[in-house]
Parts: structure tokens; sequence; C-alpha cells
């Protein structure tokens, strides 16, 4: 987490977002509603692009959230259901997601805070690089290698970026959509899906089989990144191409099934 960022931005209307009008008719909503605030404040933290956790290699867990927030565990998990469910986060190899971070924040100034930091790192490793130069032989030859290490690395990260570009440029020429390599949920799922060995050649696969499926439906928000290249990927790879568009309308009650069924659960727990 990054100590600079001090603030967050928040709308004057928040409590009349009709989303948040909903949560704060649910069992212990008012406490859910604080708990979206808070969960702003830890992605204003992080400066990640809206993503929330403990390190990069550290998903913050439900027990971890309560003890974080001191809210019992249970609202913890009542919330994050309905925050997935009102399409206010999504959950991403664990990692918590808030979705469309842009609207909330002042993306700006936060992208001006990590250039600041990156800067401030760049300067720090100089002056190692110069300590160095004043060791000994081997500790010269130490610090060599190390640095060699980081150029290896910055080749890996210019490698991953270039892959990023080329996977979401083919999803939004197949879909005609506009999505960003760069958004921080992008970079998770794709980096999550290379680590376990997938291609570029599977990704393009994938995004041609749901685009056949999913284009010209209502149901096109399936075709975001986050979805496409999730934990479901090897499924998707390994899927036999479905039906048609015109021919889904079972599929496509589904949804809207789940969510009268989801809405119904919160009336029974409001009795």
């Amino acid at each position: 987490m990054l100590a600079d960022v001090k603030w967050i931005k928040l709308a004057t209307g928040l409590p009349d977002n009709r989303k948040i009008k909903q949560i704060r008719r649910l069992p212990d909503g008012d406490t859910i509603a604080l708990m979206w605030v808070f969960l702003m404040c830890l992605a204003g933290e992080t400066n990640d692009e809206g993503m929330v956790y403990f390190t990069p290699e550290i998903p913050f867990t439900e027990e971890m959230l309560s003890d974080q927030f001191d809210i019992d565990i249970n609202t913890i998990r009542l919330g994050l259901s309905t925050f997935q469910r009102f399409g206010m986060i999504d959950i991403v190899d664990n990692i918590i997601c808030l979705s469309h971070w842009e609207k909330w924040q002042a993306v700006d100034g936060l992208a001006v805070i990590r250039e600041q930091t990156r800067k401030r790192v760049a300067r720090h490793r100089e002056r190692q690089k110069l300590a160095a130069g004043n060791a000994t032989c081997n500790v010269t030859v130490t610090q060599s290698n190390a640095a060699d290490k980081d150029i290896d690395k910055e080749g890996d990260k210019e490698e991953n970026n270039e892959i990023y570009i080329n996977i979401v440029s083919f999803l939004n020429e197949k879909a005609g959509t506009k999505y960003k390599p760069t958004t921080g949920k992008t970079k998770s799922c794709i980096h999550a899906r290379l680590q376990e060995g997938f291609t570029l050649e599977d990704f393009q696969i994938v995004i041609e089989k749901k685009c056949a499926e999913w284009i010209g439906t209502e149901y096109e928000k399936y075709l975001r990144p986050e979805t496409l290249f999730g934990t479901k990927f090897e499924s998707y790879l390994n899927a036999q191409t479905s039906a048609p568009a015109s021919s889904m309308g079972k599929q496509q009650q589904k949804p809207k099934s789940e969510y009268n069924d989801f809405m119904a659960q919160l009336a029974a727990m409001r009795e």
C-alpha cells in the first residue's frame, strides 16, 4: 500500500445512490453502507486502479476485513455478496476489485502519486548503486548480478504489457468494445492466466467463442475482460461453442432469475 495516498473522493450524492438506498434496507444495512466507504478507502491506499489487497501476493480474507473494519464477519460476508450482486465489486483470484473506479475517484491525481513514488524509488536505487561502487569487489559483483535481474524483470514487464495490449485489442476488435488493457482488474486476470501457462492463442480462442455466443444479446456484459479471463477461463477454452445468440432464450433468463431469487432472499431476511 502507498502511504502517500491520504484521501479519496466521495460524491455528495452517495446517500441518494439507488444501490446504497437498497443496501441500507438490508439487515445491518447502514453498517454495510459504511463498509462500502471503508472499501473505497482501502482501494485508495492500495492505489492500484480500484484493487483492494493487503499486498499484491496476499488478498484480504473475510476474516482480515472483519478485523480491519471492526465489523462482524457475517455482515462482511453479506456485504461482499451484495456488492457483487449489485455490480459494485468483482472478486478476481480472491482479490477485490471495485467496479467503475474511474467514476468514483480523481484517477489523474492518483496517477501523479504513483509517478512520484516511482521516481523516488528510482532515486533510491541510484543511490544504492553509487554506494555499491565504493564496496569490495565481491559486493560489486553481487550488486551487478542484482542489477541484471532488475533489467530482466523490466524486460519481462514490457513483454507482458505487450501481451495485455494484444489480448484486449483483439477483444475490442471482435466485440466492438473499448476496454483498456491497463486497468488493474484486466491486468490481474491476464497475468494470472499467463502464470498458469495459457498462451495468446488460448485467449484469442476464448474471445472468438464467447463473442459468437454473446454479441447481440442483452448480456454482452459477459464479454468483460474480468469475466472472460477469470477463473472459468479454462472451462471456456475447452467448452464446445454454444448455440448462436438468437437461440439463447433460456440462457438469457438465468441471470434475471438469479437476481430475483437474491432479492427474495434479502426481503426474507428483513422480515
